[in-house]
């Protein structure tokens, strides 16, 4: 049997998506350039969180468990199946 496979829990995403989205983007408003840069940083971090669930749904498919992760030394969350 192989070991779960780490990968960061979904509210890695879900905390820096509303900072970015509620705090800084609100926060560059009168910088375009700084604007377009916050703007183009949320859809990457929105294709990164698509990536993720992706690569779930293939260890999923290939039984393999997931094991969330919630910091670098901290406990993990239940493997996934």
């Amino acid at each position: 049997m192989t070991e779960p496979l780490p990968l960061p829990s979904h509210i890695h995403y879900e905390l820096l998506l509303q900072l970015l989205e509620q705090q800084t983007l609100f926060a560059a408003y009168e910088h375009a350039h700084l604007k377009g840069e916050v703007s183009e940083l949320i859809m990457t971090l929105r294709k990164a969180l698509s990536q993720q669930r992706q690569l779930e749904e293939n260890c999923e498919r290939l039984g393999l468990k997931i094991d969330y992760r919630w910091s670098l030394n901290g406990t993990p969350e239940q493997p996934k199946s």
